[in-house]
């Protein structure tokens, strides 16, 4: 397997920087994507997988994750000087737009594919491959360029409120043990595949 060597633990243990958990959830993600990639590879047969993927994509990669980026760290890089029209955030926020509409793409497919629909099934394997891809060349901009400038431009005493806001955001919004459960589908899926 090989993730092997990452840790199994939720992305925010441990962090000494919003950057780190955002980079740390990266690798999560990374994941199920591979998952999705093989699930994608083959005959689309058993739909479990693929709604477990769908799951974890929509809430941990989205609410969970995204929400991190758009609402909390992104603003705060804007107020130190970076940009978001015009700017590296704004092509991020621009791709987050383009992974959700694949996302949405993806349900749609899978809910005719449940409902007899055979010809779906092309539809749901070529929307996972492009989000897949999409999402892969996004992580690596953000983790390679834009988390790099946010470590620049946000000092220490920035960075552990924002840490605090992080876990703000996943306590009343998301709930408790949301990581751990995350993790969980994201083993389920890469044994399944």
């Amino acid at each position: 397997m090989e993730h092997a060597s990452l840790q199994d633990s939720s992305p925010t243990s441990h962090a000494d920087k919003p950057t780190e958990i955002l980079n740390n959830e990266h690798r999560l993600i990374e994941r199920v994507l591979s998952a999705v990639e093989k699930l994608a590879q083959g005959p689309v047969a058993a739909l479990e997988p693929w709604k477990k993927a769908l799951s974890f994509i929509r809430h941990f990669a989205d609410e969970c994750h995204h929400f991190k980026e758009e609402k909390l760290l992104f603003p705060l890089m804007e107020e130190h000087g970076i940009p978001i029209e015009g700017g590296p955030i704004g092509m991020m926020l621009v791709e987050h737009e383009e992974g959700r509409s694949y996302v949405s793409a993806m349900l749609m497919a899978l809910s005719l594919v449940e409902g007899g629909n055979e010809a779906a099934k092309e539809s749901l394997v070529s929307s996972a491959q492009a989000y897949c891809r999409l999402l892969r060349e996004h992580i690596e901009k953000e983790d390679e360029i834009l988390f790099r400038m946010a470590d620049e431009v946000i000092s220490a005493d920035q960075q552990k409120k924002l840490l605090a806001l992080f876990a703000e955001h996943e306590a009343k919004q998301i709930g408790a043990g949301v990581h751990e459960k995350y993790l969980n589908i994201a083993r389920e899926l890469e044994t399944a595949s």
